[in-house]
């Protein structure tokens, strides 16, 4: 009996299915291990990999009424054909798609899963297509395998036919390297398709089946559209992409209750940190009714038109996106009487008008100097854009100063003709405005949801690029970040700092250091709590040892676990408020 259940366990684990294996770097590991505990940990791994099982969408009340909004979805939902799910009868209607009971104006609509698929057909195992990691955590999301996705793929493949689709995930190579180890283009069951896929765990990681709208050849030949469509999903979510597109926001629960935990109120002046791609400052801007002034500020470029599209597409108006680096938010305080009489929250804005993308780039790129040569392969600065004479000694110096390398030359202008690609999606946008920093104590409330290491984010099915150095990396730019909220909050006002990492490095220990530093600040209560409490104690991550939270701290932070009763992504929120005096 006991050798027939091992038989039965070899072949389960040896037939297709998804059961995979979140690999992490082994010192990250093993530091998760040692906060967790080991069950829990591997609970989270576990959730990790899975999609939740429902979506959240918010609604923009500006336009719509929560009502109206559950109708019109409902309807989309009937007339789609992607899933079972999507054609509910009456009899479900009001468990697929309903108000979330606490977090008003925002729409719970459930998906299923996980479902067991049959990858065996009537004549034999069906052609396969193999995919990369990035793409089929997509799929897991809802989407269909596009092209790019696509890594390898069995000979013979039509267009029309039934395919499974599985996941080439990275995996260590005898340096010790992360590697996917699949060429693009590979035929499945060659020599040279064996051979790459030897240390592949492909049977883990069947994602489902779909129909192949591309040839072999095609798919690998074409650089844009649909290469399979998924008519069979390991995990069934409601098709919501570009649905009621101004009306709804698809979003995760803890991110619109770190929204509603900031609190904005009509007529006060917010500060969103990091603000890409927007949708924390359009729902501060519905709660605030469209009333006050809300600076959105990024580093980049695109992500500020991004921010930009996204406040037009939704009617927004109270919404002002900056280009600028959160780290030099605070601009000292000037004699100058202009600046300091000024009834704007900003100083030294700069407006630039801009007719086509290339203008938007130089200005990003080369401070808008045009000087530099777009085509020159080696970066030299043009003649006319020196003012100095030929043959001088300054001149040679000049030249010599901004003269690149080829390699480095040919790698920004790669850089550059991509964001030009990037950039002619927003050639209705005429004007990118820029500021040089704000006034201390500017801003009533400050929205501080900085890059993280993203360890909460699902599905996952890879983690071992990140270390426990660049752990500690995510944390120290977290807290720079944090000095800058500080400042650029008024006194009595309330900063809410979150992040989507289970990691408590860059959660309780974070907090632990503005509490330690900044006498002025203090936790206080959210609402809506929904999420668990905080880690109080000591975080050893090997290399350092920190303090995390307070017995008395811990139920004023939530911290949302991917394994909790909730099923949704790591999250975490803390609420500040500035002393008065």
């Amino acid at each position: 009996a006991r050798q027939t259940e091992r038989e039965r366990e070899m072949v389960e684990q040896a037939s297709p299915g998804y059961r995979p294996n979140l690999q992490f770097n082994a010192d990250v590991e093993a530091f998760f291990r040692r906060v967790f505990g080991m069950d829990h940990f591997e609970a989270i791994c576990q959730a990790l990999t899975c999609p939740s099982s429902y979506a959240c969408v918010r609604v923009n009340t500006l336009q719509k009424t929560c009502q109206e909004v559950l109708t019109n979805l409902l309807k989309v939902l009937k007339d789609s054909h992607t899933t079972s799910i999507s054609k509910p009868d009456e009899a479900n209607e009001d468990t697929l798609c309903f108000e979330h009971p606490v977090v008003k104006n925002t729409i719970v609509v459930q998906g299923d899963g996980p479902h067991q698929i049959d990858y065996i057909g009537k004549h034999g195992v069906f052609k396969e297509v193999v995919v990369s990691r990035k793409c089929a955590e997509s799929v897991l999301r809802g989407a269909n395998v596009f092209v790019p996705g696509v890594l390898a793929c069995s000979g013979h493949v039509e267009q029309g036919d039934i395919v499974a689709v599985s996941v080439a995930v990275e995996h260590l190579d005898e340096k010790g390297d992360w590697v996917v180890g699949l060429t693009r283009g590979t035929i499945l069951l060659s020599e040279h398709g064996n051979a790459q896929l030897e240390q592949n765990e492909r049977a883990r990681c069947y994602i489902g089946k779909g129909r192949a709208m591309l040839s072999r050849t095609a798919i690998f030949r074409e650089l844009h559209g649909i290469a399979v469509e998924m008519v069979d999903r390991v995990y069934s979510l409601p098709p919501l992409h570009g649905v009621l597109k101004g009306d709804i926001f698809l979003q995760n629960l803890p991110s619109i209750v770190a929204a509603r935990v900031l609190d904005p109120q009509p007529g006060e002046r917010i500060l969103d940190m990091c603000a890409a791609p927007g949708g924390k400052t359009t729902a501060l801007a519905i709660l605030m009714k469209d009333k006050g002034t809300i600076v959105a500020i990024d580093r980049s470029h695109n992500k500020v038109m991004d921010i930009k599209k996204l406040t037009e597409e939704m009617k927004i108006t109270c919404v002002h996106s900056y280009k600028l680096d959160a780290l030099k938010a605070v601009q000292a305080e000037q004699k100058n009487s202009e600046c300091l009489t000024t009834r704007e929250c900003f100083v030294n804005e700069e407006t630039v008008e801009c007719t086509t993308p290339e203008v938007l780039l130089f200005h990003e790129t080369n401070g808008g100097n045009p000087g530099l040569a777009q085509n020159s392969k080696t970066c030299r600065v043009t003649d006319y854009c020196l003012d100095i004479p030929r043959g001088s000694p300054d001149r040679e110096v000049a030249e010599r100063k901004h003269y690149l390398s080829n390699a480095k030359a040919i790698k920004e202008e790669r850089k550059l003709k991509s964001r030009l690609k990037e950039a002619k999606k927003y050639q209705d946008h005429v004007t990118v405005s820029h500021v040089k920093g704000f006034l201390p104590h500017t801003f009533d409330r400050v929205l501080l949801d900085p890059p993280c290491s993203a360890l909460g984010l699902r599905p996952r099915l890879f983690a071992g690029l990140e270390t426990i150095e660049g752990l500690r990396r995510h944390a120290i730019y977290q807290k720079r970040l944090f000095d800058q909220a500080v400042q650029l909050c008024r006194p009595g006002g309330i900063i809410v700092y979150s992040t989507c990492t289970i990691n408590p490095g860059e959660n309780e220990a974070v907090v632990r250091y503005a509490l330690d530093t900044y006498g002025c600040l203090s936790l206080i209560h959210q609402s809506p709590y929904l999420g668990e409490p905080g880690l109080i104690g000591t975080l050893d991550d090997g290399v350092s040892c920190k303090k995390l939270l307070k017995e008395e701290e811990k139920y004023l932070v939530q911290r949302f676990d991917p394994s909790g009763p909730l099923d949704t992504i790591g999250f975490f929120i803390a609420k500040f408020q500035v002393n008065p005096s």
